[in-house]
């Protein structure tokens, strides 16, 4: 309902300025002055243009500052991972920039085409061509994209070819229409041979019985991650492109079928502990509120293992559960899980 009203307002507001417009050009020519070239508007119409962009221009600025404080709180908590803090530093220098010069690039817009609106006796300068502004607005922009787009290639390259103190703990990623499944190496930590050919009966990701490195794997529908301890992600896909997408880490990668894509990471906050930060727990309050009102159960905060490609009718389905917890419960979890081997 809120939508509807806020559209009718403006359609009305679009519908009234076209008639205050029409209006002033009817009196105008009634009154003989001003009489403009045919298809040119009159100075007064200039005039009132100036004006109405100037308030559209102040409109735009602060209605963009408000946005910006208003729906700030929707966007992700801090980042779960290492590579996070840096992925997110390059995202708000990014937003710095960009909000910078909007700010100071909108407002002399819209101020210029007031200041310099067609009024009766003034007339417009035309200058042809000007070098100096034309470098100064060339040569700074391309500085500062050149730099921007440098520090991202660095970080891109860093969280790509991370340097690991320990060997990381290899998971793999499977998804198929419209599901995860999560394989750990197992004690060897190297994941067994696998491929499509393979799937049969209980063995759903494919996996060579043939090859011992497969023997120790852990198949899971539930993921649990130690924290502070670095995990390297192998990707495959069984049917179509989808996309390994865990926001609160910081992670996305395409899973592409007839190849393996892979993204490593280390989660620096557990479970626990990023339910018990300020923003998430206000952004849970607010689903809960919005659930409790449809009769659904509240939510608890939970990493989440996404699909980002829309890869068919039950896109939205793809989701798997991820625990990231201390050490020593990772470990008791893992004793508890089967191996291949045992579920043949």
């Amino acid at each position: 309902m809120t939508t509807l009203l806020t559209a009718v307002v403006v359609i009305l507001a679009i519908v009234a300025i076209v008639q205050i417009v029409r209006i002033f050009e009817v009196s105008s020519t009634m009154s003989g002055e001003d009489e403009p070239q045919t298809g040119q508007p009159t100075k007064k119409e200039n005039d009132l243009f100036g004006k109405i962009m100037l308030l559209m221009g102040a409109g735009l600025v602060i209605f963009s500052i408000w946005s910006f404080f208003s729906w700030g709180d929707y966007t992700l908590p801090k980042p779960a991972s290492e590579h996070g803090i840096e992925t997110d530093r390059l995202l708000w220098i990014t937003f710095g920039v960009i909000g910078l010069v909007y700010l100071i690039t909108q407002p002399l817009l819209f101020w210029f085409a007031y200041k310099y609106r067609g009024r009766k006796g003034q007339k417009a300068t035309y200058i042809e061509h000007n070098n100096k502004l034309e470098a100064i607005w060339t040569i700074i922009p391309t500085i500062v994209l050149a730099v921007i787009i440098l520090y991202g290639i660095f970080t891109w390259t860093s969280i790509m070819n991370p340097e690991y103190e320990e060997e990381p703990i290899v998971v793999e990623l499977y998804a198929k229409q419209f599901g995860w499944t999560a394989r750990l190496a197992g004690e060897d930590n190297i994941l067994g041979e696998a491929n499509v050919r393979f799937i049969e009966g209980a063995n759903t990701l494919g996996i060579d019985e043939n090859d011992f490195n497969g023997l120790d794997d852990i198949i899971v529908d539930e993921l649990h991650l130690p924290v502070g301890k670095p995990v390297l992600l192998k990707m495959r896909s069984q049917d179509v492109i989808h996309s390994a997408y865990i926001p609160h880490f910081r992670v996305q990668m395409n899973c592409v079928p007839g190849t393996v894509t892979q993204f490593g990471f280390t989660p620096n906050i557990t479970t626990a502990e990023m339910r018990q930060d300020s923003k998430v727990m206000r952004q849970i309050a607010h689903i809960n509120e919005l659930r409790d009102d449809m009769g659904e159960e509240p939510y608890e905060f939970d990493f989440v293992l996404l699909c980002n490609k829309i890869c068919g009718s039950a896109h939205y389905n793809m989701q798997l559960k991820i625990v990231v917890e201390t050490e020593e419960e990772y470990n008791q979890w893992l004793k508890e899980q089967k191996t291949f081997a045992e579920t043949l």
